[in-house]
C-alpha cells in the first residue's frame, strides 16, 4: 500500500514538473528568463511586438555576455533574441498572435504564473498576517452563508451581521472612532497587493482555454463527416456560446457581474488613489504604491483580454463553420500528404547542393487550335407579317387581343366624336367603351392627346381603368386638356 502510494505521489509530481510555469522556475536560464520577461510585459504594456521583442531580449543577452555573466552553471541562453524568443514560444512562455494588424507576443498563463511566484519570494514580506487570517474567515463565511438552505439559519447570520452594523454606526454617530494603526494598514495593503497578484495569471488561463477550446472545435470540425446542416446547427450554437463551454469561461462568466462594468472599475481606481493619499501609504515602497495604483488598470486590461479572445473564438469557429467543406477539406489533406511523401522520397537520393525548383505559378492548358470564323446568329430574314384568312379576320384570337396593345382607332374615332374643339383627358377615359377603358388605353388616349396638342394643370385627375379579367386599377395624373383634332401647325 504504501509503496504504490509513494508510486503515486512521485507519478503525479513528476507530471506537475512537466507544466511549463516549474519548467521556467528550474530551468537552466531561469534567472535570466524570468529578469528579461518582467522587463519586456508590464501591466502598461501587455502586448509587444515580434521584432521589438526580438531586439529587446537580443540587447539584454549582449549586455549580460558583455558584464561577464555568462559564466557559472546557469549560463545565458546561446543565439540571437529572435532565436530565443522562438525557442519560448515552444516551450510555451510566450504566445505570438494577431493584434490590430500587427504580429504580437503575450505571456501565457504559465509564464505569468512563474513571474507572480518570483515576485512573492523575492517580496520578502509572506507572513501570516492578521489580514490574511481575515481574509481566510470571511471566504469561509461567505461560503458556509451560501451553502446554507434553511431559511431560518440564513435570516438569524443576516440580522446578526445588521446588528453589528448598527452598532458601528452608533459610536460613530456617537463621535467613537478608534484610529487604526499603520501596520495594521500597512498589512491590509500587502493583502490587496498579494490577492491582485494572482489575477493576471488566472485571466490568461482563461484566455487560453477559450484559445485551446477553439484549436479542438476547429480540429474536430475538420475531421467531421456528419451531413452539413448538422454540424452548422452545433458549431455555430458552440461558437455563440464560446464563453460556457470551458469551466474557467463559466468561472469568468460569474467574475465578470462584479469587475466587468466600467462603473465598477472607476469606483476601484478612485478607492485606490483615495488609500495612497492615507498618510500610513508613505510606508510602502515605491514599487508598492505603483502596484496598488495600477491594480484597476490590470483588472481592465485582464478582462479585455479575455473578452478578445472570446470575440476571436467566435469569429473563428463560425468562419470555420460557413466555409466547412469535408471533401475540399479532404482533397487539401491528400495534396499535403502527397508533397510530404514527394519531399521524403526526394530527399533519401538528393545530395546537398541540390536544389527544388519551386512551382512559381500554374500551368496553362494547352489549346491546339481555336475556330476563326463563326456563323451569323441572325436570321437570313425577317418573319413574315401577319396575313388574313380567306375571311379578312386577323390570326389573332380576342384574348390576345384584348391583353394587347391600345386600341388607336377606336380611339381616333371616338375622340372625333366628341363633338367640341377641347376635351378633359379623364372625363373622356370615364366616357369611352370597356373594350377601351384598359390601363394600355389610358397610354393611347395620352399619346393621342400629346399629337393633337395637349396643356396640364395643377389639378390631379383620378380614374379607374378596367383590366381584361374585370379587375380594377386606379390612376392619378396632373390634369390634361387637349384638343379632339390634330393641330396643323406643330
Amino acid at each position: 500500500m504504501t509503496h504504490s502510494r509513494a508510486t503515486a505521489s512521485y507519478r503525479q509530481a513528476a507530471a506537475a514538473f512537466q507544466n511549463p510555469m516549474l519548467e521556467l522556475l528550474h530551468g537552466r536560464y531561469a534567472p535570466f528568463v524570468v529578469s528579461s520577461l518582467s522587463q519586456i510585459f508590464t501591466a502598461e504594456r501587455p502586448t509587444v511586438a515580434i521584432s521589438d521583442a526580438h531586439v529587446e531580449v537580443g540587447d539584454a543577452v549582449d549586455e549580460l555576455r558583455a558584464a561577464g555573466l555568462d559564466e557559472g552553471e546557469r549560463r545565458l541562453p546561446a543565439g540571437n533574441g529572435r532565436e530565443i524568443c522562438r525557442y519560448w514560444v515552444r516551450v510555451g512562455w510566450l504566445v505570438p498572435q494577431i493584434e490590430d494588424g500587427a504580429e504580437v507576443y503575450r505571456l501565457s498563463a504559465q509564464a505569468v504564473g512563474a513571474l507572480e511566484i518570483v515576485g512573492r519570494a523575492g517580496a520578502g514580506r509572506a507572513r501570516v498576517s492578521r489580514s490574511r487570517v481575515r481574509t481566510l474567515l470571511d471566504s469561509v463565511d461567505q461560503l458556509v452563508q451560501s451553502a446554507e438552505t434553511d431559511p431560518e439559519q440564513r435570516l438569524a447570520a443576516l440580522q446578526a451581521e445588521r446588528n453589528a452594523i448598527d452598532a458601528e454606526m452608533a459610536r460613530l454617530r456617537a463621535g467613537e472612532i478608534d484610529p487604526v494603526d499603520d501596520e495594521l494598514l500597512l498589512e491590509e495593503a500587502e493583502n490587496v497587493l498579494h490577492l491582485s497578484r494572482e489575477l493576471p495569471a488566472d485571466f490568461a488561463r482563461v484566455a487560453e482555454s477559450i484559445n485551446a477550446m477553439q484549436r479542438d472545435v476547429v480540429a474536430e470540425l475538420r475531421r467531421d463527416v456528419r451531413p452539413a446542416g448538422e454540424v452548422l446547427r452545433e458549431y455555430l450554437r458552440r461558437g455563440q456560446h464560446v464563453m460556457q463551454a470551458t469551466p474557467e469561461g463559466r468561472a469568468f462568466s460569474g467574475a465578470l457581474t462584479l469587475i466587468g462594468d466600467a462603473e465598477h472599475i472607476d469606483q476601484l481606481t478612485d478607492q485606490l488613489t483615495g488609500v495612497l493619499a492615507q498618510p500610513f501609504a508613505g510606508l510602502l515602497a515605491q514599487d508598492q504604491r505603483s502596484e496598488l495604483r495600477a491594480i484597476a488598470s490590470r483588472v481592465e486590461q485582464g478582462v479585455q483580454e479575455v473578452l478578445t479572445a472570446q470575440r476571436r473564438a467566435s469569429h473563428v469557429i463560425t468562419a470555420q463553420v460557413r466555409t466547412h467543406d469535408p471533401a475540399r477539406d479532404r482533397e487539401v489533406d491528400e495534396l499535403l500528404r502527397g508533397v510530404m511523401s514527394g519531399l521524403q522520397s526526394w530527399m533519401q537520393h538528393s545530395r546537398p547542393a541540390d536544389r527544388a525548383e519551386p512551382l512559381r505559378s500554374l500551368p496553362a492548358a494547352q489549346i491546339g487550335h481555336l475556330r476563326q470564323s463563326l456563323s451569323d446568329p441572325r436570321p437570313p430574314q425577317g418573319p413574315e407579317p401577319l396575313r388574313a384568312d380567306e375571311a379578312g379576320v386577323e390570326f389573332v384570337d380576342a384574348d390576345t387581343r384584348a391583353w394587347g396593345g391600345p386600341r388607336y382607332t377606336e380611339l381616333e374615332a371616338y375622340v372625333a366624336g366628341l363633338g367640341t374643339d377641347t376635351f378633359d383627358l379623364a372625363a373622356a377615359f370615364a366616357g369611352t367603351d370597356a373594350d377601351t377603358r384598359r390601363p394600355v388605353d389610358l397610354l393611347g388616349l395620352l399619346e393621342i392627346a400629346h399629337r393633337n396638342g395637349m396643356s396640364e394643370t395643377e389639378d390631379v385627375s383620378v380614374v379607374e381603368a378596367l383590366r381584361p379579367d374585370g379587375s380594377v386599377r386606379s390612376f392619378a395624373f396632373g390634369a390634361v386638356t387637349a384638343s379632339t383634332q390634330k393641330d396643323q401647325t406643330a
